[in-house]
């Protein structure tokens, strides 16, 4: 079974890696959200690829889900001493990812030739696909003005309230082909437990991946568990946008796009409104703390699908 997942973030980033360990070799491609790449000291910076990365080469750092493991911040602590920026953690080893892709980038390289180059040296044998080699740039409106992403979720520490998102250059720009030829070649598609807002809103903003999607089984994972997001602004996001923040919430948001959602068993009381809207409901525990977490959950996923396309076959 080949198998898309759409992710972004450090949970997104797990489920991804349980997916690594239980799929075959070559049957994974993770599409991974650029909405939050930015500029820093002059650099390239794309967050939730470089956690994707890191974490499927299991170099991530397993206390923060982010950046790498055992790293160092001496350059970050120069370059403060200075008068530098300190708030977004750039470590040391990180700094060096930084430093060649921005001279790739520069260079003429593409974002996700220059993935796919560093997953093969990091020996990550699925697809780590960017999706789009344009710039989009995810812009969160605030109660203190409109935001960049990292402004927000780093320095501002989500704190402001929020009133919407706006993705720059998302109308002109395109994802990319590597991106859509996996969409075509997937037996079905996952959207990790990621931000559905920030993470997963982005990738879906394209017309063509969106219309790829109506035509796959695809099952969604909730990243709310008992009306709170396991990391990140998510149940924040809803509750300041009018939503109750819960997994039905979750399953709503993605609305007709699905075939199968799953709930952990903390929010099972939500099974049974899923499953009467249409959408088929698998309840599991969904919380990853281990990597046999990871491949435990995922496994459940792929016997979901398996699940789902018996139901959905004709007779």
């Amino acid at each position: 079974m080949k198998i898309a997942a759409l992710a972004g973030g450090v949970g997104g980033a797990k489920l991804a890696d349980g997916l690594y360990q239980a799929l075959p070799p070559n049957s994974l491609s993770v599409i991974v959200n650029t909405g939050d790449d930015f500029d820093h000291f002059g650099l390239y910076i794309c967050p939730d690829l470089d956690t994707v990365c890191y974490t499927l080469a299991g170099l991530a750092n397993p206390d923060t889900g982010w950046g790498l493991e055992g790293d160092t911040f001496q350059a970050l602590e120069v370059a403060a001493a200075l008068g530098g920026p300190d708030w977004f953690h750039i470590g040391d080893r990180d700094l060096g990812i930084h430093l060649e892709r921005t001279r790739r980038l520069q260079a003429g390289e593409s974002l996700s030739h220059i993935t796919a180059a560093f997953c093969s040296h990091w020996g990550i044998t699925a697809r780590v696909i960017p999706m789009s080699d344009e710039r989009v740039s995810t812009r969160v409106h605030t109660s203190s003005g409109t935001l960049a992403f990292q402004e927000y979720f780093v320095h501002q520490k989500c704190q402001p309230e929020v009133s919407g998102f706006t993705f720059e250059n998302l109308e002109t720009a395109r994802p990319t082909a590597a991106a859509l030829q996996a969409l075509e070649e997937a037996d079905a598609v996952v959207i990790c437990p990621s931000n559905p807002w920030v993470s997963i809103g982005p990738i879906l903003g394209f017309r063509d991946v969106y219309r790829l999607l109506e035509d796959k089984t695809v099952v969604a994972v909730s990243p709310i568990v008992g009306g709170k997001a396991l990391r990140g602004p998510a149940a924040k996001m809803y509750q300041e946008l009018g939503w109750e923040a819960s997994a039905w919430s979750v399953a709503r948001h993605y609305g007709s796009l699905l075939n199968g959602f799953v709930v952990d068993r903390l929010d099972e009381e939500y099974a049974r409104i899923i499953d009467q809207s249409g959408i088929i409901s698998l309840v599991t525990n969904t919380i990853m703390r281990s990597r046999p977490d990871r491949r435990e959950l995922a496994n459940q996923i792929l016997h979901f699908l398996e699940e789902i396309d018996r139901r959905l076959s004709p007779g």
